[in-house]
């Protein structure tokens, strides 16, 4: 079975730096034709967020507020399991921006939980278009326009402790996990560590190659993929030390609970690497996993221009490449890693060297039905 191409997110493939400002000269400034924000008439205003945990630095939302005179209500969460349990208990209500993550339009358009943006109020041309045509390919949601705009961009790879672990051959694998080597000092996250699992077990013929890409077609492809999976992730479920589900706990991890080698989100080991802690991250040659986390507008959404202002700030190369040399991921404005220090550019080239922008793993589109088989086999491994 082949890989699938997920159409709506090739910028993967041209995730690096260069590219972003190639796409800048190409795409040109767009003007606003939405109302004139008038700073005073909002002095006292709010904007209720619901975004993963560590995307918003303080400096953000200060720079923000002081801006506007607008209050970010900010309320953290680690999954997008977190984000649509929490909107359908609330039927929509409660937050005004919501960040879920590229491949989750299968199960968003269904629940009818999103309103459309209004894009002559948002200056599109401002971040790179292949991830703007995300929206507009995969959250279109009953051709009322796209319910879904670029935030932040990274990948999940390998972190480890430059004082403890060293990979084989200078490049890690997603095999360290679960290595006998290793035992007791490794982490992941549940469902990810357990698809990448199985990218490992295609590399040592423990699987039919594509198998893993393969499983997304239907449930009847998916269950066999998996049913091996789960039984190769328990049989070694001992070596594993740590299951994490949010930034803090990737942290933590590595600094505090032993931890020396682990399947890692970018941002939480490159923090730490900037902060002169002892932590490498880096794409392993099974191929970074790669997404984009966005922003979409719930239909209980109360504080309409606060949204807008809010997007129009997020895409200010400024502040959102300042924002970079805190929260450790990338940005889709371009421009903005111009105001990320050097520092962000040398974790960048570090962590793809070689090809790794080639070979990137983007997320493939995710039917309901998938993440509920998914759950089920994650759970096996859980309760193992």
């Amino acid at each position: 079975m082949s890989k699938p191409t997920n159409q709506t997110l090739l910028a993967a493939k041209e995730f690096s730096r260069r590219a972003v400002l190639r796409g800048g000269a190409a795409a040109g400034a767009v003007a606003l034709s939405g109302p004139v924000f008038i700073r005073n008439a909002m002095a006292a205003s709010e904007i209720n967020i619901l975004m993963w945990s560590d995307y918003l630095p303080d400096g953000f939302i200060k720079a923000f507020a002081d801006k506007t005179g607008i209050h970010i209500n900010y309320t953290g969460i680690g999954s997008n399991e977190e984000i649509i349990n929490k909107m359908k208990a609330n039927k929509g209500q409660g937050f005004d921006i919501v960040s879920p993550t590229n491949n989750q339009g299968l199960e968003w358009g269904p629940l009818e939980l999103l309103q459309p943006f209004d894009m002559n109020r948002v200056e599109i041309g401002k971040v790179n278009p292949a991830m703007s045509k995300i929206g507009t390919d995969g959250w279109n949601f009953n051709g009322k326009g796209s319910h879904w705009l670029p935030h932040i961009w990274g990948t999940e790879g390998m972190a480890w402790r430059t004082d403890l672990y060293a990979p084989e051959g200078g490049v890690p694998s997603y095999g360290a996990v679960w290595d006998e080597a290793n035992a007791g000092k490794t982490m992941g996250r549940p469902h990810s560590m357990m698809l990448c699992a199985g990218l490992y077990m295609e590399t040592i013929g423990e699987l039919d190659k594509g198998a893993m890409w393969g499983a997304y077609a239907s449930e009847e492809a998916m269950r066999p993929t998996w049913q091996k999976v789960a039984d190769w992730c328990i049989a070694r479920k001992k070596n594993v030390k740590l299951l994490w589900n949010d930034a803090d706990t990737q942290k933590n991890g590595l600094l505090k609970e032993g931890v020396i080698v682990g399947q890692t989100w970018d941002g939480p080991p490159l923090a730490l690497k900037s902060a002169g802690e002892p932590v490498q991250y880096q794409a392993p040659k099974e191929g970074s996993m790669a997404w984009v986390d966005g922003m979409a507008i719930p239909i209980g959404a109360k504080n309409t221009d606060e949204i807008y202002e809010f997007i129009k700030f997020a895409y200010d190369a400024k502040p959102a490449g300042e924002a970079i040399n805190k929260h450790g991921y990338n940005s889709p404005v371009l421009g903005a890693d111009g105001f990320a220090n050097a520092n962000y550019k040398k974790n960048f080239a570090e962590a793809y060297p070689g090809d790794a922008l080639a070979n990137l793993n983007p997320w493939p589109p995710q039917a309901p039905w998938y993440g509920k088989v998914r759950t089920e086999y994650v759970n096996k491994f859980k309760s193992a």
